[in-house]
């Protein structure tokens, strides 16, 4: 079917663009798998194809992109509902859709460098150059985002592009004109406009987001996107920087950088007071307002989680990190799912040594760096298929004698294809307790396996538990049995509810 796109110079039916259209439709199936594969592979032809003239290639690559546009939002929407896809099927959604976005986006910067060389039909493209960088910019940020969806490294390649575009853009001297890049809602905006929404999710610590809240949070970029602020030299609030020359990630502005012509310095802008408007506004009216478009309906809290994450990165000052990093250089025993850290914690302290064998489902992980708050570490390649952000683990350093119980808050992949994870630690100590309702008390042997996260009462005479998902309830006074000591325990909040566990507060009203 491809035969008349892969030859040295285009036959007669692609010169014939009515013809070309017919069989693009003929091929816009149903199946939007299948119609996403088959349009990059003719993407990846029309790149290899000779003898283009550049406004037929135009035409050709619009045929296909706006063809396929149902079908690559219908594919990221199935990706986000189904995180318990079979792996395989998963892995080929994710593939389909990267892959079409960067044929798509190396075909618009084919066509202009096919003008930057002066290429026969380049006059009659260039009135559509706003429109072509436009549609350059928002596939390389749909890359970015399909990335940070599977925790990958964003390609240096993809930084490249960013800045080769902006700069063209920015040389023609149409940057900040707004034109229509799709027909449709969100389809007018600008250069500059674009170039930011990708900047700005970058440095907005997308890698500690979970698939889900970082769909929200690129809709929320998105949303915000006219109102960042983009300067040629450093201003307040513009505290981060990009080398358009460079093909590096974005970064935090340091003291001393020297500001070359290619640097260009960025930040929140007005975005930043209209993120607070709008966590107003979602509070006041219990939901997001209805002229705000975050790819779908979500529940208010899971919103406003997403709101409050991206307001401390677009803060007037940047978020600092709360305590020091310190290198360091150990391993971690490492157990996923709260059952088999339940299993594990009891197994701990009943071993009346360190030198007790680890579960053997434990994974083996290298700490490069700890904290008061935690650690960072480098998962093996072969392990970790259940890892992902709000993940819970048991851990325990090498030289330990007991468990901690930590949660995964972000995961990024190195440029040895490593896991890189942030582990936040939950309380001083993980001990085996029993919980019942004080109205029905059972033996001192029964009642629901939890684990105490605190070794005493803090200032305000709570401690913190580690439940099972949809254990905690605002209104039951539980009983609390460690060993052989008893305490009534009256809730005071949850504080962080996930897939397979409730982290909540409690305060010791008496021991029993």
């Amino acid at each position: 079917m491809r035969s008349w796109l892969t030859g040295s110079k285009p036959d007669d039916t692609l010169a014939d663009i009515k013809k070309a259209r017919e069989l693009v439709a003929s091929l816009l199936g149903p199946d939007s798998l299948k119609v996403l594969e088959e349009s990059t592979s003719w993407l990846d032809s029309v790149i290899g194809a000779e003898g283009f003239k550049l406004e037929h290639r135009l035409a050709l690559v619009d045929l296909l992109d706006r063809g396929a546009k149902t079908h690559q939002t219908r594919l990221g929407q199935e990706y986000l509902d189904a995180p318990r896809l079979q792996k395989s099927y998963k892995s080929r959604l994710w593939k389909a859709s990267f892959g079409f976005w960067k044929a798509l986006g190396t075909v618009y910067l084919q066509c202009i460098e096919q003008f930057q060389a002066g290429a026969p039909g380049s006059s009659a493209v260039k009135k559509d150059l706003p429109m072509i960088i436009g549609r350059v910019l928002r596939a390389l940020n749909v890359q970015i985002r399909w990335t940070l969806l599977r925790y990958g490294l964003i390609e240096n390649r993809i930084w490249r592009d960013l800045g080769r575009a902006y700069a063209f853009a920015e040389s023609q001297g149409f940057a900040g004109r707004r034109t229509v890049i799709y027909l449709g809602q969100q389809g007018e905006s600008s250069a500059q406009e674009e170039f930011l929404k990708a900047l700005m999710l970058a440095m907005s610590a997308p890698d500690s987001l979970p698939p889900l809240k970082l769909h929200i949070a690129e809709r929320a970029v998105a949303h915000f996107g006219s109102r960042f602020a983009l300067q040629a030299k450093a201003k307040p609030g513009c505290y981060f920087f990009f080398d358009l020359a460079m093909h590096k990630p974005p970064a935090l502005l340091y003291k001393g950088m020297t500001p070359g012509p290619m640097i260009r310095f960025f930040g929140s802008g007005d975005a930043a007071q209209g993120l607070r408007d709008l966590v107003r506004e979602t509070q006041e009216n219990d939901g997001v307002p209805s002229g705000v478009n975050l790819g779908g309906n979500f529940g208010k809290e899971t919103v406003l989680s997403v709101l409050a994450h991206l307001e401390q990165y677009w803060a007037v000052k940047p978020l600092l990190r709360s305590t020091p990093r310190r290198e360091l250089a150990t391993r971690l025993a490492v157990v996923p799912r709260f059952p088999e850290i339940l299993r594990w914690t009891d197994a701990v302290m009943d071993a009346i040594s360190i030198e007790f064998s680890d579960p053997a489902a434990a994974e083996s992980w290298i700490v490069f760096n700890v904290s008061d708050g935690g650690y960072g570490a480098i998962v093996p390649r072969a392990k970790g298929d259940w890892l992902q952000i709000g993940s819970l683990l048991a851990l325990r350093p090498e030289t330990a004698a007991g468990c901690r119980v930590g949660i995964v808050r972000h995961v990024s992949t190195d440029s040895y294809d490593q896991h890189r994870v942030g582990i936040q630690v939950l309380g001083n100590v993980a001990l085996p307790v029993k919980l019942a309702p004080v109205e029905n008390p059972p033996s001192p042997e029964a009642g629901r396996p939890a684990l105490l996260l605190s070794d005493k009462p803090d200032n305000n005479g709570e401690v913190a538990l580690l439940m099972r998902a949809g254990s905690f309830t605002e209104k039951q006074t539980l009983q609390m049995r460690v060993r052989d000591k008893g305490y009534l325990l009256s809730p005071a909040g949850l504080i962080e509810g996930g897939e397979d566990f409730d982290w909540a507060r409690f305060t010791v009203v008496r021991p029993r």
